[in-house]
């Protein structure tokens, strides 16, 4: 069995389709001359020759979506590496994507460098990214292309070099005391202490902090103090040239909550993102709680989304499926006491309300990145003024007669992108070069995709229901399952059976206070009248593979992208997206080896390898030998009533 695996390879896509990717997403990209810092090129010579080092400037990011953690302001003309980390070691603890772009097109600024950096903490590279570039005398406008992210952005002022650029001075670092406070400032039960630190030459490498004379340690989140008695937390910083700030410190103490506290913590609520005229949040909304108790302290918050059950509140709350939403909350404090729930109420809207659905453009292809067959680009898929992606109007699904043809295709379709101020002329040389590597149209890759199920009545009546629960057709092209018909069944496709293929759909997670738990059987006989078996839902069971489909915290260990009951993909691998956010899913199986892609990103990659048994071991089943050997069919899941899960825009691709 082959450990999941995760690889590079997302950029945010269009305004209209924000994160659902996001979400999403999740993945690192870069454009043009970027490469992962590990593969960065070092200086080279022989004996004594020295070799000039470039400048370096360094952007860090972490969960804020109103500004850089860290940015230089000045740096000095000539060759420089650009550093972007936003990752566990920055402050990023919810895998929040972010980018670093510099503007190419606003004449205000300087436009001759093209620098489009994305990273998350669980991409390929750990979160860090960098990028060779030429930087010449005036200012640069640099930005997060993530929509919703407007707020971060900032200039770099580039001056001619007067002294070789190099960096003497160190970084410069602050601490942020948290936490109740009582008459004396002394702090109730608990103190939390932040760390930040900036540095206007070549940018900040790293945040140490040592506790009570203990050994420094890498800053990576904020440091809580709940032990009673005087703490000293020392800390510096050290910047990408070497330079390290004099260690200092701050002194806090921390008391017992007193034992007579009988008044509850008082909770507020703070919504922020960008809103439109009608005060509506446009594709996100982000909730902020705080509570205070002058006495005991605050203990803990719990929110609830939309009804939903109470969970701990760690983080702001990111709410991206449009409509109404109330998000209720509480606080405990050190003494029990809770406070009465309270709740605020908003609203999430599209980007662009009237741009035409999915279902009109050409293709349906939202992912983060522009892709073509198996070539990715790390060029942002962004939408046209016709709400349409850059994947969908290339339509690289639809069969060509040869590779020529593509290429002729979508030369025309990225002029008139660049002409609309979709991409950029780069971004085109890199496409085209993507369209000719892909080999799409040519010999042996020129047939299309074939959609089993395109959002139509038509299209849904060539599928078969066994078992229980059952899926309804929705106005938007869409399939749910049914939250009246209960039990576990299957939607399958009776027509064909495939042995090598690429399947690609969309599914959304629409569960009301849980998680979705549901599967893409691969790869199983005909249901009706199977030998071994007498309910015809079981067939796919045992004898085809389940691609599960489940974004659950606890609850079944087998997560989204496992192969269930052989290959474990872990929560964190599988990258969840928020309820409510279209999946794109892409199932590939090749001579039994199946490769799982979430939204851009390989989750895993399994081996079906004959003789494995379902683990747990059980009596009635076969092991791997009787399934996927040849050929098989497909279908969806239903797993009853409480699991509500929607699909659309369902294709395959035999190879």
């Amino acid at each position: 069995m082959k450990s999941a695996k995760r690889h590079g390879g997302a950029l945010v896509g269009g305004p209209r389709r924000l994160l659902i990717l996001l979400m999403t997403l999740c993945l690192a990209a870069l454009t043009l001359s970027a490469v992962p810092a590990a593969q960065a090129k070092q200086p080279q010579g022989g004996g004594d020759a020295e070799v000039a080092q470039a400048q370096t400037l360094t952007w860090t990011a972490d969960n804020d979506i109103t500004r850089y953690k860290t940015a230089p302001t000045t740096a000095v003309a000539g060759e420089t590496t650009i550093v972007f980390e936003n990752s566990a070691a920055t402050g990023n603890t919810t895998s929040m994507p972010h980018t670093l772009t510099f503007d190419t097109s606003n004449p205000d600024y300087n436009n001759d460098v093209n620098v489009n950096l994305m990273a998350t903490p669980n991409d390929a590279n750990g979160g860090r990214w960098e990028v060779t570039v030429d930087l010449t005398p005036g200012t640069y406008r640099y930005f997060c292309a993530i929509p919703g992210h407007g707020q971060m952005q900032g200039e770099l002022v580039v001056t001619e070099d007067g002294g070789g650029g190099e960096d003497t001075t160190p970084p410069e670092v602050t601490a942020t005391v948290e936490g109740q406070q009582n008459a004396d400032g002394d702090y109730v039960g608990s103190a939390t202490v932040s760390l930040t630190a900036t540095d206007e030459g070549s940018g900040v490498e790293s945040i140490e902090y040592a506790l009570d004379g203990g050994e420094f340690a890498a800053y990576e989140a904020p440091v809580v103090l709940n032990t009673v008695g005087e703490h000293t937390l020392s800390y510096r910083a050290t910047d990408v040239a070497g330079n390290v700030s004099d260690d200092q410190s701050t002194t806090v103490n921390v008391v017992e909550p007193s034992g007579d506290d009988t008044t509850p913590p008082e909770v507020t609520a703070t919504v922020e993102g960008e809103q439109n005229a009608d005060g509506d949040y446009v594709t996100m909304a982000t909730v902020t709680l705080e509570a205070t108790d002058a006495e005991s302290g605050v203990a803990g918050i719990a929110y609830a989304v939309n009804g939903g059950e109470f969970t701990p509140y760690t983080e702001p709350v990111m709410v991206h499926s449009v409509g109404d939403h109330t998000v209720s909350y509480r606080a405990t404090d050190n003494a029990g006491n809770s406070s009465e729930a309270g709740s605020t109420s908003f609203t999430v809207v599209e980007d662009d309300p009237g741009t035409p659905p999915p279902a009109e453009c050409p293709e349906s292809d939202d992912r983060p990145l522009v892709v073509l067959g198996d070539t990715v680009t790390q060029v942002p898929n962004r939408a046209n003024p016709d709400g349409c992606t850059v994947n969908e109007v290339i339509e690289d699904e639809r069969a060509w007669s040869s590779n020529g043809s593509f290429l002729s295709h979508v030369d025309e379709v990225t002029d008139v992108l660049v002409f609309q101020g979709v991409i950029d002329r780069g971004n085109k040389a890199e496409i085209l070069q993507a369209a000719e590597v892909s080999g799409v149209g040519a010999p042996g890759n020129r047939e299309g995709y074939e959609r089993i199920f395109d959002g139509t009545a038509q299209s849904l009546d060539r599928w078969g229901h066994v078992g229980g629960g059952a899926f309804t057709l929705n106005d938007d092209g869409s399939i749910t399952s049914s939250t009246e018909v209960d039990g576990m069944g299957m939607l399958w496709f009776p027509e064909a059976q495939y042995g090598d293929f690429v399947l690609r759909l969309k599914w959304r997670d629409d569960t009301s206070g849980g998680t979705a738990n549901s599967g893409v059987f691969v790869g199983f006989p005909r249901v009706h009248n199977h030998p071994e078996e007498s309910r015809p839902e079981w067939v796919a069971i045992k004898y085809g593979h389940e691609v599960q489909i489940s974004d659950n915290r606890g609850g079944d260990q087998y997560k989204t992208g496992s192969i269930y009951g052989f290959d474990l993909v872990n929560r964190g691998e599988s990258m969840p997206t928020p309820k409510g956010v279209w999946n794109d899913y892409e199932i590939r199986v090749v001579d039994g080896h199946y490769t799982i892609t979430r939204n851009g990103l390989l989750i895993n990659e399994f081996d079906n390898t004959p003789g494995q048994l379902f683990s747990p071991p059980r009596a009635d089943d076969p092991g791997t030998d009787g399934r996927q050997n040849e050929t098989g069919y497909i279908g969806l899941q239903t797993h009853g009533t409480s699991d509500v899960i929607t699909f659309r825009d369902i294709r395959i691709k035999e190879l």
